[in-house]
């Protein structure tokens, strides 16, 4: 049985050119569902329904060290494709050893705001962006976690696409 214990380390690549982006550190966005408030006769209260497929906007925040290269091509306002590379830690609990996951964050993205951040002596710069998200993938070890792509109907999490049907009913 494995038993997560921690990320070692990670990089982020722009994936449109291969470039390695150096950051700090990234805050990966919320999978939030939307939701409906049911009320009414035959209900006692009220209760808010997921909808199906259907999610809220996604953003991720990137945060640098100063105003880097990498943090002022990402402040573009284009399509930029974020593959987020981390190393995890395992525990193996029956071979009793440690073991290294290669997981993914695949996002594209497109810039909602840079902030430079505070300017003060002796201090980094805590330059920041955030992005929105427009796709959003998730791999353990190459094996797909979720993809998420709000303009193409899909919400496959664990190999199931719970859009399928949506898109079925809409001729897609």
């Amino acid at each position: 049985m494995l038993q997560p214990e921690s990320y070692v380390d990670f990089e982020v690549y722009d994936a449109d050119v291969g470039n390695l982006v150096g950051v700090a550190s990234a805050t990966p966005p919320n999978i939030e569902f939307l939701t409906q408030t049911i009320t009414g006769a035959g209900i006692g209260g009220s209760i808010e329904a997921p909808i199906i497929g259907m999610v809220n906007a996604m953003t991720v925040t990137l945060n640098f060290r100063s105003v880097t290269d990498s943090a002022t091509k990402l402040a573009a306002p284009v399509k930029h494709t974020l593959d987020l590379r981390v190393a995890e830690q395992y525990w193996e609990t029956v071979a009793v050893e440690k073991q290294i996951h290669a997981d993914r964050f695949v996002m594209v993205v497109v810039p909602k705001n840079t902030s430079v951040g505070q300017i003060s002596p002796a201090t980094m710069a805590s330059v920041s962006g955030e992005y929105a998200v427009y796709r959003y993938e998730a791999y353990d070890d190459g094996t797909e976690l979720w993809c998420i792509d709000p303009f193409n109907y899909i919400c496959r999490i664990n190999g199931v696409d719970y859009s399928a049907d949506i898109r079925a009913a809409l001729g897609k």
